[in-house]
């Protein structure tokens, strides 16, 4: 920048460059922030767009009720602390039929389904009860919203 009086060059003010650095590194920051947070969403869509949601209706004989609870109780509590890919197995009955009761089962992949099937306490439950079931229909979901699974099981934990 030149003096008009003196002809003379001014020097650049040093705070001047400071802003203009600071600025700089604001831009980057916006730039590659949004750019990550876009990634994390489109990873996050396809983790659950891998996901395999079901809910199991099964009727049982009512006469083998808690015997038939004890055991999937240890069932899906096993799942779902030793299997990776068990997000969750959450049994429940009806209030006026405790003899229906039904499963909401969330794998993290039909891999993970399947490797599901092959685990000795999942062998033993079927076994142990297969006298005790009258019916079974196995209903696959699709998740509405399933981004906000992860804010629901958050929850859990306040």
């Amino acid at each position: 920048m030149q003096d008009t009086q003196s002809g003379k060059r001014k020097p650049v003010n040093k705070p001047d460059m400071k802003y203009l650095n600071l600025g700089v590194i604001i831009l980057l920051i916006f730039i590659f922030g949004n750019s990550c947070k876009d990634m994390n969403q489109t990873e996050n869509k396809n983790i659950y767009d891998s996901m395999m949601i079901r809910i199991a209706e099964i009727e049982i004989d009512s006469i083998y009720f808690d015997k038939y609870v004890s055991i999937l109780k240890i069932e899906s509590e096993a799942s779902v602390r030793l299997e990776p890919g068990v997000i969750c197995i959450y049994p429940m009955f009806q209030k006026d039929n405790p003899a229906k009761i039904r499963l909401l089962e969330i794998y993290a992949s039909k891999t993970a389904y399947e490797s599901h099937l092959l685990t000795p306490h999942f062998k033993h439950y079927k076994t142990a009860t297969s006298k005790m079931v009258k019916s079974l229909k196995l209903v696959d979901m699709e998740a509405i919203d399933a981004q906000t699974m992860s804010s629901i099981f958050k929850k859990m934990n306040q």
